[in-house]
């Protein structure tokens, strides 16, 4: 089977050709039905390019997939943290079933995880997108650090019990001064034991 190789092509050309040459390129494989191999460290090159994205981490593939599955479910907490912008929060936590403590705050999940790796380091991620701020009353007590606005947009840098977050928020969003709360959507709450996903069980299966 034939194919062609790129090695990062587009990497020092301007902006806007760039968009250009890469729909053409997609242009071409479609017309043509080639199999091309792209190897690039610009995410948003292989989020808009690839039919498939395989993300190697120190030489070792840690997940192959569409643009959706890397974004919705990171198999590892370094595809979390390249796909995406911002990338994915990860924060250390201990799992305890369907619950996970983070520094003094608890927070419940969608699924259990009654068997975990003895020993593993656990973590918790969960995307910016999936981060409410300015909760009224609910969710955990914060602190705001930051907050950068981007147009349609805002990215709220926010302090959870010494951990940063990055929360995606709308324009109307309110955010008063440097106290907020916060609501970590649990359906989009990921699960790492040293650095891979685990799968967990259905919500009540492992609840205590």
């Amino acid at each position: 089977m034939a194919a062609i190789l790129f090695d990062e092509p587009l990497t020092v050309i301007d902006p806007h050709l760039k968009w250009m040459l890469r729909s053409k390129l997609k242009q071409l494989h479609r017309q043509f039905d080639l199999t091309m191999v792209y190897v690039t460290h610009d995410q948003t090159e292989a989020l808009t390019f690839a039919d498939k994205v395989v993300v190697m981490y120190e030489g070792e593939v840690v997940q192959m997939g569409t643009p959706e599955d890397l974004f919705e479910r990171p198999a590892h907490t370094f595809v979390g943290y390249f796909i995406g912008s911002p990338g994915m929060n990860v924060a250390p936590v201990q799992i305890d079933g369907n619950r996970a403590r983070l520094g003094g705050q608890e927070i419940r999940l969608a699924r259990a995880y009654p068997s975990l790796p003895a020993g593993a380091r656990t973590e918790l991620g969960i995307r910016p997108e999936y981060v409410r701020v300015g909760a009224n009353g609910a969710g955990l007590p914060g602190r705001v650090l930051k907050v950068d606005d981007v147009g349609r947009y805002r990215v709220v840098r926010v302090e959870l019990d010494g951990n940063i977050f990055n929360a995606i928020a709308g324009e109307e969003d309110r955010i008063d001064g440097d106290r907020t709360n916060v609501i970590l959507d649990p359906a989009n709450i990921h699960i790492y034991a040293d650095s891979r996903r685990v799968e967990g069980e259905p919500a009540g299966a492992g609840a205590a």
